[in-house]
């Protein structure tokens, strides 16, 4: 059967870290906490849909994906790129997973958009500004959280979907 194997370890972060150092590991651990949600599983389970909404696990690495790029490169670090998967149209297209689209693609694809992250990061002070799409301020430290959330957030979304496609929790 083979299945998916997560190209990324997930380390602990140090609880007693500098505040750089807590939130960018935090942040790692989190983004592979949702690699570790896809273990195991074929290409179908993970495209499998795993609520009313349309949830998939491949579909939340796609929308996770954006939101990486929204905050870090178009928000943060100011360029203008199109979103990788919404349209204006389709603002939902980053939820569903499209038969043209594999799980190497989509992890792919996720894996860059979080190294180009890291290198924003990496150039930036925590107290740098951004101004949002909403017209707010929000410092790096800021985005860093917000970026935390939104990933754990969804980690337990991926939880209650792996759990009701085979049972395993825990991951």
């Amino acid at each position: 059967m083979g299945g998916f194997t997560s190209p990324v370890v997930r380390v602990r972060p140090d609880l007693a870290a500098g505040e750089r150092e807590a939130l960018t590991r935090r942040l790692d651990y989190e983004r592979a906490t949702l690699l570790t949600k896809l273990e195991g599983l074929d290409d179908e389970r993970l495209r499998r849909i795993g609520t009313p909404s349309g949830l998939s696990l491949l579909g939340l690495v796609k929308h996770l994906t954006e939101t990486e790029h929204g905050w870090f490169v178009q928000d943060f670090a100011g360029i203008a790129e199109p979103d990788p998967y919404s349209t204006p149209e389709d603002r939902g297209a980053a939820f569903r997973v499209q038969p043209h689209e594999t799980t190497r693609d989509i992890v792919e694809a996720y894996l860059a958009v979080c190294e180009r992250a890291r290198e924003i990061v990496a150039r930036a002070q925590l107290d740098d500004r951004c101004v949002t799409p909403w017209g707010e301020q929000a410092s790096l430290r800021g985005v860093l959280l917000h970026m935390i959330e939104e990933t754990a957030r969804h980690n337990g979304h991926a939880d209650v979907i792996r759990e009701a496609i085979d049972g395993v929790t825990g991951l």
